[in-house]
């Protein structure tokens, strides 16, 4: 049957979905596709040991690996410096206030960001391809002109996780990857220009939860450039260590994509969410308010150290968390608190031995670079700083107790209220919502209704001396839905009626956007 295309008509999608590019998106999807439904599988039954009582360890069968004297390829010119990197939808005005933001790095998202709508795809392959050409302009209702600077951001591209279909195109009747579409198109499109203009192919890989998850990317990657004829190791892949699992496997991917490598992101948000995910069932494991879990906390604290040790022992970048705060025009105090602690966040980690890290505003830009280079005082990066003193142990990455920490009725309604308005957001075709003075994705979704279904189901005590129950999420999603105008506002009923599935179902929902995907065009 071959590959087909069956989302509406989009303008100018021709000069995108061509023969050519899809052709190199079937051999990708035939070549790789078994071996991620296997390893997705995988995972599924890595969730039901984890059920039974077993917790993470160290590979014994990797052991060679962790202790073996090896590197990761040198690093591109271009991305020797990764100070501030801003992330953003691959929507047009926001990629082209990201791009002359001043940031080093401005990584286009197709993933969390992105709520992907056939539209929000095949246009955002058409912005990215004007981007690398420096075509790329808006002009506003208001009669506003947008255009990129002569200087601009290194572009890294994030592709769809592993396990996110694309059910606008078919291979033999089947949903392709929308990892393997994202990835494939990109690449066809726009790795010989990149190389032309002295830069290259960069992408950022999301969600991987073992070793061998990253060997199919590599694997991806060795047949796409061969297929188009560009030199092996044109391509550079930042892995974002935003599962628990992945923690545990941080040498072994290193290892995996060597010859394509350029560093590890400590992807904080998701990273909670997968915790939360992962020790689902367990009354021993149940996190706080997610205010209350911050970088500072022991498991976090274990897992970014262990990212920048490993990351500086193999030769790449160790890639800081995202600061999301979005500086508000009308409230000068909320900004002055808001950036203080940004800027505390930044120094931290700048002085822990990051490289660099990532801001979701660009007014965020040039606090975060200034923090960075106080530390660095005119040097790229500090991949000199080994950080040979620090030795963490698998029970210091599962160990989630917080001293003097709570579930607050707060930090409930909190959940509920975030968890809504994103999947209206969502829904609506806007996967990067402003909340609160916050930037929200898909990430932080995912923890606000993660954490309602795991206190629901483990019925969490209040510190009000009340317990979660599926009663008290019904009440407070009432309340929530009333002060947000109520259901019949954009597509709040829809928001309510998936997130009402996450919460009160017996089974925990992998991903927020599986079931939510189902009401997109």
């Amino acid at each position: 049957m071959g590959i087909e295309v069956q989302g509406p008509k989009i303008e100018g999608s021709e000069t995108i979905l061509t023969r050519e590019a899809l052709a190199l998106v079937e051999r990708l999807h035939r070549e790789l596709n078994p071996r991620r439904e296997q390893l997705l599988a995988r995972r599924a039954e890595r969730q039901r040991e984890l059920d039974r009582g077993q917790e993470f360890r160290f590979l014994s069968e990797t052991q060679k690996v962790r202790d073996g004297d090896w590197k990761v390829a040198s690093i591109p010119k271009d991305l020797a410096q990764r100070f501030v990197e801003i992330t953003g939808p691959v929507e047009r005005k926001m990629m082209i206030n990201a791009f002359n933001s001043g940031a080093d790095v401005f990584m286009a998202d197709f993933e969390d960001a992105l709520s992907p709508t056939w539209s929000n795809i095949v246009v955002g392959h058409q912005n990215l391809k004007e981007a690398v050409r420096r075509t790329l302009s808006f002009s506003s209702p208001e009669g506003k002109q947008y255009r990129l600077n002569q200087k601009i951001a290194t572009l890294l591209v994030r592709p769809r996780a592993w396990h996110l279909p694309e059910k606008h195109v078919l291979v033999d009747g089947q949903p392709i990857s929308g990892s393997l579409i994202d990835f494939g198109l990109a690449l066809f499109h726009n790795a010989r220009e990149q190389l032309d203009r002295g830069t290259g192919p960069y992408f950022y890989l999301p969600k991987l939860e073992s070793h061998l998850e990253a060997r199919l990317w590599n694997d991806a990657f060795v047949i796409a450039q061969d297929a188009l004829k560009i030199p092996r190791g044109s391509i550079r892949a930042t892995v974002l260590v935003e599962t628990l699992p992945a923690a545990f496997e941080m040498d072994e991917m290193l290892y995996e994509l060597r010859e394509h490598m350029s560093g590890l992101n400590a992807g904080r948000w998701d990273y909670m969410f997968s915790l939360i995910k992962k020790f689902r069932t367990r009354k021993d494991k149940i996190l706080p308010d997610r205010a209350q879990v911050t970088m500072t906390v022991p498991f976090m604290r274990a897992y970014t150290e262990l990212l920048i040790k490993t990351c500086h022992r193999r030769g790449a970048h160790a890639m800081g968390g995202m600061a999301p705060f979005i500086p508000s025009r009308k409230n000068p105090e909320i900004n002055e608190k808001a950036l203080a602690k940004t800027r505390e966040d930044k120094k931290r980690e700048a002085n822990d031995g990051f490289d660099g890290t990532w801001v979701a505003h660009p007014d965020l830009v040039q606090l975060a670079h200034d923090e960075f280079e106080k530390v660095l005082d005119g040097r790229p990066n500090q991949i000199d700083k080994l950080r040979s003193e620090v030795n963490v142990t698998a029970e210091q990455l599962q160990d989630t107790r917080i001293a003097g920490s709570s579930v607050t009725e707060a930090g409930f309604r909190n959940n509920v209220d975030v968890a809504l308005q994103y999947l209206n957001s969502w829904l609506s075709g806007n996967g990067a919502a402003a909340i609160h003075n916050l930037m929200e994705d898909a990430a932080t979704a995912e923890i606000s209704r993660a954490q309602l279904w795991q206190w629901v189901r483990n019925g969490a005590g209040l510190s009000d001396g009340r317990t979660a129950s599926a009663e008290l999420y019904q009440q407070i999603r009432d309340d929530e839905l009333r002060k947000l105008g109520g259901s019949e506002q954009g597509r709040l009923r829809e928001a309510a009626e998936i997130l009402d599935g996450l919460v009160l179902s017996g089974e925990f929902v992998e991903f927020l956007t599986l079931p939510a995907y189902r009401y997109l065009d």
